[in-house]
Protein backbone atom coordinates (compact mmCIF):
# COMPACT_ATOMS: atom_id res chain seq x y z
CA UNK A 1 0.00 0.00 0.00
CA UNK A 2 1.26 3.07 -0.89
CA UNK A 3 1.97 6.55 1.29
CA UNK A 4 -1.01 8.33 -0.45
CA UNK A 5 -3.25 5.09 0.37
CA UNK A 6 -2.49 5.41 3.61
CA UNK A 7 -3.02 8.63 3.88
CA UNK A 8 -6.37 8.84 2.05
CA UNK A 9 -7.56 5.95 4.21
CA UNK A 10 -6.78 7.55 7.20
CA UNK A 11 -8.09 10.60 6.13
CA UNK A 12 -11.62 8.65 5.02
CA UNK A 13 -11.31 6.96 8.03
CA UNK A 14 -11.53 10.40 9.94
CA UNK A 15 -14.23 12.20 8.04
CA UNK A 16 -16.30 9.24 8.24
CA UNK A 17 -15.90 8.90 12.06
CA UNK A 18 -17.32 12.30 12.52
CA UNK A 19 -19.56 12.90 9.32
CA UNK A 20 -23.18 13.08 10.85
CA UNK A 21 -23.05 15.88 13.93
CA UNK A 22 -19.76 14.40 15.24
CA UNK A 23 -20.83 11.62 14.84
CA UNK A 24 -20.41 7.94 12.56
CA UNK A 25 -21.47 9.09 8.48
CA UNK A 26 -23.21 6.24 8.30
CA UNK A 27 -25.63 6.97 11.24
CA UNK A 28 -27.11 9.92 8.64
CA UNK A 29 -28.41 7.29 6.25
CA UNK A 30 -29.08 4.64 9.29
CA UNK A 31 -31.53 8.00 10.60
CA UNK A 32 -33.25 8.22 7.37
CA UNK A 33 -34.21 4.91 6.97
CA UNK A 34 -35.43 4.51 10.07
CA UNK A 35 -37.73 7.79 9.81
CA UNK A 36 -39.36 6.74 6.56
CA UNK A 37 -40.02 3.13 8.24
CA UNK A 38 -41.79 4.57 11.25
CA UNK A 39 -42.92 7.33 8.80
CA UNK A 40 -44.93 4.14 7.38
CA UNK A 41 -46.19 2.89 10.84
CA UNK A 42 -47.33 5.89 12.35
CA UNK A 43 -49.07 6.83 9.08
CA UNK A 44 -51.44 3.70 9.47
CA UNK A 45 -51.91 3.64 13.26
CA UNK A 46 -53.91 6.37 13.73
CA UNK A 47 -56.33 5.47 10.59
CA UNK A 48 -56.61 1.51 11.79
CA UNK A 49 -59.17 2.19 14.48
CA UNK A 50 -61.25 4.15 13.19
CA UNK A 51 -61.33 2.99 9.59
CA UNK A 52 -62.65 -0.25 11.63
CA UNK A 53 -65.13 1.04 13.19
CA UNK A 54 -66.32 3.26 10.33
CA UNK A 55 -69.80 2.09 8.64
CA UNK A 56 -69.48 -0.07 5.36
CA UNK A 57 -71.44 3.31 3.44
CA UNK A 58 -68.59 5.40 4.49
CA UNK A 59 -65.35 2.83 3.32
CA UNK A 60 -64.84 1.06 6.51
CA UNK A 61 -65.71 -2.45 8.42
CA UNK A 62 -68.41 -1.02 10.68
CA UNK A 63 -66.95 -3.19 13.57
CA UNK A 64 -67.80 -2.60 17.12
CA UNK A 65 -65.11 -0.34 18.92
CA UNK A 66 -64.23 -2.59 21.88
CA UNK A 67 -63.44 -5.43 19.08
CA UNK A 68 -61.97 -2.78 16.80
CA UNK A 69 -59.64 -1.65 19.31
CA UNK A 70 -58.41 -5.01 20.55
CA UNK A 71 -57.46 -6.09 17.22
CA UNK A 72 -55.42 -2.62 17.18
CA UNK A 73 -54.19 -4.21 20.70
CA UNK A 74 -52.79 -7.47 18.97
CA UNK A 75 -51.26 -5.87 16.40
CA UNK A 76 -49.04 -3.43 18.11
CA UNK A 77 -48.72 -5.98 20.64
CA UNK A 78 -47.47 -8.39 17.77
CA UNK A 79 -45.50 -6.02 16.35
CA UNK A 80 -43.57 -5.74 19.59
CA UNK A 81 -43.45 -9.35 20.02
CA UNK A 82 -42.09 -10.14 16.85
CA UNK A 83 -39.07 -8.92 17.93
CA UNK A 84 -37.72 -11.56 19.84
CA UNK A 85 -37.63 -13.85 17.39
CA UNK A 86 -36.96 -11.55 14.89
CA UNK A 87 -33.67 -10.54 16.70
CA UNK A 88 -32.80 -14.42 16.95
CA UNK A 89 -33.40 -15.48 13.35
CA UNK A 90 -31.13 -12.40 12.25
CA UNK A 91 -28.37 -13.66 14.95
CA UNK A 92 -28.28 -17.04 13.89
CA UNK A 93 -29.76 -17.60 10.14
CA UNK A 94 -29.88 -14.21 8.21
CA UNK A 95 -27.70 -11.79 9.67
CA UNK A 96 -28.62 -8.20 10.01
CA UNK A 97 -28.21 -6.83 7.37
CA UNK A 98 -30.36 -9.78 5.34
CA UNK A 99 -32.71 -9.52 8.05
CA UNK A 100 -33.20 -5.22 7.68
CA UNK A 101 -33.65 -5.72 3.85
CA UNK A 102 -36.16 -8.75 3.80
CA UNK A 103 -37.77 -7.20 6.71
CA UNK A 104 -38.15 -4.20 4.49
CA UNK A 105 -39.57 -6.03 1.53
CA UNK A 106 -42.33 -7.54 3.70
CA UNK A 107 -43.51 -4.49 5.23
CA UNK A 108 -43.93 -2.62 1.90
CA UNK A 109 -45.78 -5.78 1.22
CA UNK A 110 -47.82 -5.45 3.53
CA UNK A 111 -49.12 -1.77 3.27
CA UNK A 112 -49.60 -2.61 -0.26
CA UNK A 113 -51.80 -5.09 0.68
CA UNK A 114 -53.80 -3.00 2.66
CA UNK A 115 -54.00 -0.19 0.40
CA UNK A 116 -55.17 -2.47 -2.46
CA UNK A 117 -57.95 -3.94 0.24
CA UNK A 118 -60.59 -1.50 -0.90
CA UNK A 119 -60.74 -3.59 -3.79
CA UNK A 120 -60.01 -7.20 -3.09
CA UNK A 121 -61.97 -7.19 0.77
CA UNK A 122 -61.34 -7.41 4.25
CA UNK A 123 -59.12 -10.89 3.83
CA UNK A 124 -56.51 -8.71 1.81
CA UNK A 125 -56.39 -5.97 4.80
CA UNK A 126 -55.71 -8.40 7.51
CA UNK A 127 -52.96 -9.92 5.73
CA UNK A 128 -51.24 -6.55 5.23
CA UNK A 129 -51.53 -6.79 9.13
CA UNK A 130 -49.78 -9.48 9.83
CA UNK A 131 -46.80 -8.84 7.01
CA UNK A 132 -46.62 -5.85 8.60
CA UNK A 133 -46.25 -7.45 11.63
CA UNK A 134 -43.83 -10.25 10.34
CA UNK A 135 -41.39 -8.03 8.46
CA UNK A 136 -40.81 -5.11 11.70
CA UNK A 137 -39.83 -7.82 14.18
CA UNK A 138 -36.90 -8.59 11.44
CA UNK A 139 -36.13 -4.89 11.00
CA UNK A 140 -36.18 -3.26 14.35
CA UNK A 141 -33.92 -5.30 15.99
CA UNK A 142 -31.97 -4.72 13.06
CA UNK A 143 -31.49 -1.43 12.61
CA UNK A 144 -30.82 -0.59 16.78
CA UNK A 145 -28.14 -3.26 16.56
CA UNK A 146 -26.35 -1.61 13.10
CA UNK A 147 -26.32 1.65 14.92
CA UNK A 148 -24.78 -0.22 17.71
CA UNK A 149 -21.94 -1.96 16.21
CA UNK A 150 -20.67 2.02 14.31
CA UNK A 151 -19.47 2.49 18.12
CA UNK A 152 -16.83 0.31 19.43
CA UNK A 153 -16.31 -0.19 23.35
CA UNK A 154 -15.73 2.93 25.42
CA UNK A 155 -16.62 5.37 22.91
CA UNK A 156 -18.53 7.89 24.93
CA UNK A 157 -21.16 9.06 21.74
CA UNK A 158 -22.68 5.97 22.22
CA UNK A 159 -25.72 7.11 24.00
CA UNK A 160 -25.84 10.35 22.41
CA UNK A 161 -25.67 8.73 19.16
CA UNK A 162 -29.00 6.60 19.62
CA UNK A 163 -30.47 9.81 21.06
CA UNK A 164 -29.99 11.40 17.82
CA UNK A 165 -31.16 8.33 15.72
CA UNK A 166 -34.64 8.27 17.92
CA UNK A 167 -34.70 11.97 16.76
CA UNK A 168 -35.41 9.98 13.41
CA UNK A 169 -38.57 8.03 14.87
CA UNK A 170 -40.24 11.46 15.75
CA UNK A 171 -39.74 13.39 12.51
CA UNK A 172 -41.46 10.35 11.08
CA UNK A 173 -44.01 10.37 13.39
CA UNK A 174 -44.20 13.96 12.93
CA UNK A 175 -44.35 14.11 9.61
CA UNK A 176 -46.84 10.92 9.15
CA UNK A 177 -50.05 12.45 11.49
CA UNK A 178 -49.53 15.74 9.69
CA UNK A 179 -49.73 14.48 6.12
CA UNK A 180 -52.39 11.37 6.85
CA UNK A 181 -54.28 13.72 8.34
CA UNK A 182 -55.77 15.19 5.51
CA UNK A 183 -56.70 11.79 4.02
CA UNK A 184 -58.28 10.72 7.40
CA UNK A 185 -60.83 13.91 7.29
CA UNK A 186 -61.91 13.09 3.38
CA UNK A 187 -62.55 9.28 4.31
CA UNK A 188 -59.98 8.57 1.87
CA UNK A 189 -58.74 5.27 3.68
CA UNK A 190 -56.69 3.67 1.45
CA UNK A 191 -55.17 6.21 -0.02
CA UNK A 192 -53.84 7.34 3.66
CA UNK A 193 -52.93 3.59 4.05
CA UNK A 194 -50.98 3.93 0.97
CA UNK A 195 -49.13 7.11 1.58
CA UNK A 196 -47.64 4.91 4.53
CA UNK A 197 -46.66 2.24 2.21
CA UNK A 198 -44.53 5.25 -0.04
CA UNK A 199 -43.09 5.89 3.19
CA UNK A 200 -41.54 2.31 3.32
CA UNK A 201 -40.42 2.39 -0.02
CA UNK A 202 -38.56 5.66 0.50
CA UNK A 203 -37.41 3.67 3.95
CA UNK A 204 -36.31 0.56 1.87
CA UNK A 205 -34.43 3.06 -1.39
CA UNK A 206 -32.14 4.61 1.54
CA UNK A 207 -31.22 1.85 2.83
CA UNK A 208 -30.25 0.02 -0.31
CA UNK A 209 -28.07 2.68 -2.06
CA UNK A 210 -26.90 4.84 0.74
CA UNK A 211 -27.09 2.81 4.33
CA UNK A 212 -25.84 -0.41 2.71
CA UNK A 213 -23.10 1.06 1.24
CA UNK A 214 -21.94 3.57 3.85
CA UNK A 215 -21.85 0.68 6.45
CA UNK A 216 -19.73 -1.29 4.00
CA UNK A 217 -17.25 1.98 3.41
CA UNK A 218 -17.36 2.38 7.33
CA UNK A 219 -15.90 -0.61 7.86
CA UNK A 220 -13.21 -0.93 5.18
CA UNK A 221 -12.13 2.55 6.09
CA UNK A 222 -12.28 2.45 10.39
CA UNK A 223 -10.85 -1.88 9.64
CA UNK A 224 -13.59 -3.38 11.54
CA UNK A 225 -15.12 -6.88 10.68
CA UNK A 226 -18.58 -6.10 9.50
CA UNK A 227 -20.93 -8.09 11.95
CA UNK A 228 -23.81 -7.00 10.39
CA UNK A 229 -22.89 -9.02 7.43
CA UNK A 230 -22.49 -12.32 9.19
CA UNK A 231 -24.92 -14.75 11.00
CA UNK A 232 -23.46 -17.18 13.90
CA UNK A 233 -24.49 -20.64 12.08
CA UNK A 234 -24.93 -22.54 15.16
CA UNK A 235 -28.01 -24.04 14.14
CA UNK A 236 -28.64 -25.86 11.10
CA UNK A 237 -32.07 -26.32 9.10
CA UNK A 238 -33.93 -22.67 10.40
CA UNK A 239 -34.86 -21.93 6.95
CA UNK A 240 -36.98 -25.34 6.78
CA UNK A 241 -38.52 -24.57 10.28
CA UNK A 242 -39.50 -20.84 8.99
CA UNK A 243 -41.23 -22.44 6.08
CA UNK A 244 -43.19 -24.66 8.83
CA UNK A 245 -43.86 -21.79 10.61
CA UNK A 246 -45.44 -20.15 7.88
CA UNK A 247 -47.60 -22.66 6.14
CA UNK A 248 -49.05 -23.15 9.88
CA UNK A 249 -49.69 -19.17 9.75
CA UNK A 250 -51.27 -19.21 6.30
CA UNK A 251 -53.74 -22.32 7.28
CA UNK A 252 -54.59 -20.63 10.35
CA UNK A 253 -55.48 -17.34 8.41
CA UNK A 254 -57.17 -19.29 6.43
CA UNK A 255 -59.42 -21.05 8.81
CA UNK A 256 -60.42 -17.74 11.00
CA UNK A 257 -60.96 -15.90 7.19
CA UNK A 258 -63.70 -18.73 6.41
CA UNK A 259 -64.66 -18.77 9.74
CA UNK A 260 -64.16 -22.33 10.73
CA UNK A 261 -61.83 -21.43 13.77
CA UNK A 262 -63.59 -18.96 15.90
CA UNK A 263 -61.58 -15.21 16.31
CA UNK A 264 -62.38 -13.69 19.52
CA UNK A 265 -60.34 -10.41 19.50
CA UNK A 266 -60.80 -8.96 22.77
CA UNK A 267 -60.07 -12.22 24.57
CA UNK A 268 -56.53 -12.94 22.23
CA UNK A 269 -55.38 -9.70 23.44
CA UNK A 270 -55.97 -10.06 26.89
CA UNK A 271 -54.09 -13.31 26.54
CA UNK A 272 -51.15 -11.85 24.84
CA UNK A 273 -50.30 -10.25 28.43
CA UNK A 274 -49.69 -13.42 29.97
CA UNK A 275 -48.04 -14.59 26.62
CA UNK A 276 -45.37 -11.78 26.54
CA UNK A 277 -44.60 -12.21 30.15
CA UNK A 278 -43.84 -15.83 29.89
CA UNK A 279 -41.44 -15.25 26.52
CA UNK A 280 -39.61 -12.80 28.59
CA UNK A 281 -39.45 -14.39 31.81
CA UNK A 282 -39.04 -18.05 30.08
CA UNK A 283 -36.00 -16.85 27.70
CA UNK A 284 -33.67 -15.13 30.60
CA UNK A 285 -34.46 -18.28 32.67
CA UNK A 286 -32.96 -20.62 30.21
CA UNK A 287 -30.32 -18.12 29.27
CA UNK A 288 -29.30 -17.53 32.92
CA UNK A 289 -29.22 -21.82 33.44
CA UNK A 290 -27.23 -21.87 29.71
CA UNK A 291 -23.67 -23.46 30.69
CA UNK A 292 -22.63 -21.52 26.63
CA UNK A 293 -22.40 -18.62 28.70
CA UNK A 294 -20.14 -17.46 31.03
CA UNK A 295 -20.04 -15.59 34.46
CA UNK A 296 -19.74 -11.97 32.88
CA UNK A 297 -22.05 -12.96 30.16
CA UNK A 298 -24.65 -13.79 33.04
CA UNK A 299 -24.14 -10.60 34.84
CA UNK A 300 -24.63 -8.60 31.66
CA UNK A 301 -27.73 -10.34 30.77
CA UNK A 302 -29.12 -9.67 34.47
CA UNK A 303 -28.48 -5.84 34.04
CA UNK A 304 -30.63 -6.36 30.52
CA UNK A 305 -33.54 -7.74 32.47
CA UNK A 306 -33.57 -5.15 35.75
CA UNK A 307 -33.44 -2.54 32.53
CA UNK A 308 -36.32 -4.59 30.68
CA UNK A 309 -38.60 -5.00 33.84
CA UNK A 310 -37.60 -1.07 34.45
CA UNK A 311 -38.40 -0.19 30.63
CA UNK A 312 -42.24 -2.35 31.37
CA UNK A 313 -42.85 0.10 34.42
CA UNK A 314 -41.86 3.22 32.49
CA UNK A 315 -44.19 2.35 29.21
CA UNK A 316 -47.38 1.20 30.99
CA UNK A 317 -47.45 5.12 33.08
CA UNK A 318 -45.93 7.01 29.78
CA UNK A 319 -48.99 5.19 27.44
CA UNK A 320 -51.70 6.79 29.99
CA UNK A 321 -51.16 9.71 27.13
CA UNK A 322 -53.49 8.41 24.96
CA UNK A 323 -56.30 7.52 27.00
CA UNK A 324 -56.52 9.49 30.63
CA UNK A 325 -54.22 12.40 29.39
CA UNK A 326 -56.04 12.12 26.01
CA UNK A 327 -59.48 12.64 27.83
CA UNK A 328 -58.16 15.46 30.12
CA UNK A 329 -57.52 17.32 27.02
CA UNK A 330 -60.60 17.04 25.62
CA UNK A 331 -62.95 17.65 28.22
CA UNK A 332 -61.57 19.21 31.07
CA UNK A 333 -59.02 21.79 29.92
CA UNK A 334 -59.71 25.26 28.51
CA UNK A 335 -59.04 25.18 24.72
CA UNK A 336 -59.74 28.88 24.14
CA UNK A 337 -56.48 30.20 24.07
CA UNK A 338 -55.91 33.64 22.46
CA UNK A 339 -59.29 33.45 21.00
CA UNK A 340 -58.26 30.62 19.01
CA UNK A 341 -59.63 27.38 19.73
CA UNK A 342 -57.17 24.54 20.09
CA UNK A 343 -58.28 20.92 18.79
CA UNK A 344 -57.48 18.49 21.78
CA UNK A 345 -55.64 16.03 19.55
CA UNK A 346 -53.19 18.59 19.02
CA UNK A 347 -51.80 17.93 22.39
CA UNK A 348 -50.97 14.25 21.45
CA UNK A 349 -48.13 16.17 18.89
CA UNK A 350 -46.40 18.05 21.75
CA UNK A 351 -44.59 14.78 22.44
CA UNK A 352 -42.76 13.99 19.11
CA UNK A 353 -42.23 18.07 18.85
CA UNK A 354 -40.45 18.38 22.14
CA UNK A 355 -38.65 15.05 21.46
CA UNK A 356 -37.45 17.14 18.11
CA UNK A 357 -36.53 20.33 20.30
CA UNK A 358 -34.91 18.41 22.98
CA UNK A 359 -32.67 15.08 21.42
CA UNK A 360 -29.97 17.33 20.46
CA UNK A 361 -29.60 19.32 24.06
CA UNK A 362 -29.52 15.99 25.82
CA UNK A 363 -27.25 14.50 23.09
CA UNK A 364 -24.96 17.12 23.82
CA UNK A 365 -24.79 16.70 27.80
CA UNK A 366 -24.45 13.21 27.83
CA UNK A 367 -21.31 13.46 25.74
CA UNK A 368 -19.84 16.73 27.76
CA UNK A 369 -20.44 14.47 30.99
CA UNK A 370 -18.82 11.83 29.87
CA UNK A 371 -15.63 14.06 28.62
CA UNK A 372 -15.55 14.75 32.32
CA UNK A 373 -15.68 11.11 33.75
CA UNK A 374 -19.38 11.77 34.84
CA UNK A 375 -21.82 10.51 33.12
CA UNK A 376 -24.06 8.14 34.87
CA UNK A 377 -24.28 4.27 33.92
CA UNK A 378 -27.71 3.35 32.55
CA UNK A 379 -29.30 2.39 35.67
CA UNK A 380 -29.23 5.61 36.97
CA UNK A 381 -30.75 7.25 33.28
CA UNK A 382 -33.48 4.61 33.68
CA UNK A 383 -33.84 5.75 37.47
CA UNK A 384 -33.61 9.57 36.15
CA UNK A 385 -36.60 8.97 33.64
CA UNK A 386 -38.82 7.71 35.73
CA UNK A 387 -38.57 10.17 38.61
CA UNK A 388 -39.32 12.81 35.20
CA UNK A 389 -42.23 11.26 34.57
CA UNK A 390 -43.14 10.96 38.05
CA UNK A 391 -42.68 14.89 38.19
CA UNK A 392 -45.27 14.90 35.34
CA UNK A 393 -47.68 12.77 36.93
CA UNK A 394 -47.16 14.96 39.78
CA UNK A 395 -48.46 18.02 37.84
CA UNK A 396 -51.55 16.04 36.50
CA UNK A 397 -52.43 15.70 40.26
CA UNK A 398 -52.56 19.29 40.79
CA UNK A 399 -54.68 19.90 37.62
CA UNK A 400 -57.19 17.30 38.18
CA UNK A 401 -57.57 18.01 41.66
CA UNK A 402 -58.31 21.83 40.56
CA UNK A 403 -61.62 20.62 38.25
CA UNK A 404 -62.72 18.12 40.63
CA UNK A 405 -62.64 21.02 43.75
CA UNK A 406 -64.68 23.59 41.31
CA UNK A 407 -66.94 21.46 39.06
CA UNK A 408 -67.65 23.02 35.74
CA UNK A 409 -63.86 24.45 36.08
CA UNK A 410 -61.31 23.80 33.31
CA UNK A 411 -57.90 23.62 33.70
CA UNK A 412 -55.14 25.61 32.07
CA UNK A 413 -53.32 23.88 29.05
CA UNK A 414 -49.90 24.46 30.30
CA UNK A 415 -50.78 21.58 32.82
CA UNK A 416 -50.80 19.19 29.76
CA UNK A 417 -47.73 21.61 28.47
CA UNK A 418 -45.57 20.98 31.26
CA UNK A 419 -47.00 17.49 32.40
CA UNK A 420 -46.27 15.85 28.71
CA UNK A 421 -42.53 18.09 28.76
CA UNK A 422 -41.77 16.22 32.07
CA UNK A 423 -43.03 12.94 30.37
CA UNK A 424 -40.83 13.60 27.33
CA UNK A 425 -37.39 14.55 29.47
CA UNK A 426 -37.81 11.29 30.57
CA UNK A 427 -38.24 9.41 27.20
CA UNK A 428 -35.44 10.83 26.32
CA UNK A 429 -33.43 9.85 29.67
CA UNK A 430 -34.78 5.90 29.35
CA UNK A 431 -36.13 4.95 25.79
CA UNK A 432 -32.54 5.87 23.68
CA UNK A 433 -30.26 5.01 26.29
CA UNK A 434 -32.22 1.19 26.62
CA UNK A 435 -31.61 0.70 23.04
CA UNK A 436 -27.99 1.56 23.59
CA UNK A 437 -27.47 -0.57 26.23
CA UNK A 438 -29.40 -3.85 24.67
CA UNK A 439 -26.40 -3.31 22.09
CA UNK A 440 -23.88 -2.11 24.86
CA UNK A 441 -24.43 -5.51 27.13
CA UNK A 442 -25.65 -7.97 24.82
CA UNK A 443 -23.39 -11.11 25.28
CA UNK A 444 -21.55 -11.79 21.89
CA UNK A 445 -24.50 -13.24 19.06
CA UNK A 446 -27.23 -11.98 21.42
CA UNK A 447 -27.38 -8.16 20.10
CA UNK A 448 -30.32 -8.97 17.72
CA UNK A 449 -32.28 -11.18 20.89
CA UNK A 450 -31.52 -8.45 23.59
CA UNK A 451 -33.07 -5.73 21.34
CA UNK A 452 -35.83 -8.05 20.77
CA UNK A 453 -36.46 -8.22 24.55
CA UNK A 454 -36.39 -4.60 24.79
CA UNK A 455 -39.41 -3.75 22.10
CA UNK A 456 -41.17 -6.96 23.52
CA UNK A 457 -41.08 -4.88 26.99
CA UNK A 458 -42.70 -1.67 24.96
CA UNK A 459 -45.79 -4.01 23.95
CA UNK A 460 -45.74 -5.74 27.68
CA UNK A 461 -45.66 -1.84 28.76
CA UNK A 462 -48.89 -0.78 26.46
CA UNK A 463 -51.08 -3.60 27.69
CA UNK A 464 -49.83 -2.89 31.23
CA UNK A 465 -51.41 0.35 30.85
CA UNK A 466 -54.16 -0.52 29.53
CA UNK A 467 -54.84 -2.32 32.77
CA UNK A 468 -54.66 1.01 34.69
CA UNK A 469 -56.32 2.89 32.32
CA UNK A 470 -59.36 0.73 32.17
CA UNK A 471 -60.10 1.51 35.76
CA UNK A 472 -61.11 5.24 34.96
CA UNK A 473 -64.84 5.72 33.94
CA UNK A 474 -64.68 8.48 30.82
CA UNK A 475 -67.07 10.31 32.17
CA UNK A 476 -66.29 11.18 36.26
CA UNK A 477 -63.35 13.21 36.66
CA UNK A 478 -63.06 11.76 40.21
CA UNK A 479 -60.82 9.21 38.94
CA UNK A 480 -58.02 10.68 37.44
CA UNK A 481 -56.57 12.04 40.78
CA UNK A 482 -56.23 8.73 42.38
CA UNK A 483 -54.66 7.31 38.94
CA UNK A 484 -52.20 10.02 38.47
CA UNK A 485 -51.19 9.39 42.06
CA UNK A 486 -50.70 5.75 41.96
CA UNK A 487 -48.70 6.24 38.80
CA UNK A 488 -46.46 9.24 40.19
CA UNK A 489 -45.91 6.40 43.23
CA UNK A 490 -45.47 4.01 41.02
CA UNK A 491 -42.51 4.99 39.32
CA UNK A 492 -40.94 7.01 42.14
CA UNK A 493 -40.94 3.50 43.65
CA UNK A 494 -38.98 1.47 40.64
CA UNK A 495 -36.78 4.85 40.52
CA UNK A 496 -35.65 3.94 44.11
CA UNK A 497 -35.37 0.16 43.29
CA UNK A 498 -33.29 0.84 40.43
CA UNK A 499 -30.66 3.72 42.59
CA UNK A 500 -30.52 0.74 45.17
CA UNK A 501 -29.39 -1.64 42.37
CA UNK A 502 -27.28 0.21 40.32
CA UNK A 503 -23.98 0.44 42.27
CA UNK A 504 -23.68 -3.02 43.27
CA UNK A 505 -24.58 -4.49 40.27
CA UNK A 506 -22.42 -2.17 38.15
CA UNK A 507 -18.98 -2.99 40.90
CA UNK A 508 -20.12 -6.69 40.43
CA UNK A 509 -19.80 -6.59 36.26
CA UNK A 510 -16.57 -4.51 36.39
CA UNK A 511 -14.90 -6.91 38.97
CA UNK A 512 -16.06 -9.89 36.63
CA UNK A 513 -14.89 -8.81 33.36
CA UNK A 514 -11.66 -7.75 35.23
CA UNK A 515 -11.19 -11.38 36.56
CA UNK A 516 -12.16 -12.54 33.05
CA UNK A 517 -9.34 -10.57 31.57
CA UNK A 518 -6.92 -11.65 33.98
CA UNK A 519 -8.14 -15.00 33.52
CA UNK A 520 -7.42 -14.75 29.32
Amino acid sequence: MSMDSQRLSSAEAKALDHGFMGHPKPLRSLFFTEMWERFSYYSIRPLLVLFMVATVSSGGFGFDEATASAIYGIFAGSLYLAAVPGGWLADNWLGQERALWWGSIIIALGHLCIALSAIFGMALFFSGLVCIVLGSGLFKTCISVMVGALYPKGDVRRDSGFTLFYMGINIGALLAALIVGVFKEKGMWHIGFGVGGLGMLLSLLVYRFAAQKNLNKYARAKNITADWEVASGRYKNVGLWVAGFGVLLLTLMVLIATGIVPFNAAMVAQYMTYIIAAVVLGYFAIMFISPRLDKTDKLRLLVCFVLIVGSVLFWSSFEQQPTSFNLFADRYTDLDVLGFSIPSIWFQSLNPLFILLLAPIVSIVWVKLANRGLEPNSMVKFALGMLLAAAGFALMILASKIVVAQPGTLASPLWLVGSLLLLTLGELALSPVGLSSMTKLAPDGMQGQMMGLFFASIAMGNLVAAFFGGHVSADQIEGLPGLFTTMTIFLIITAVILLALAKPISKMLKDSEQADQQFH
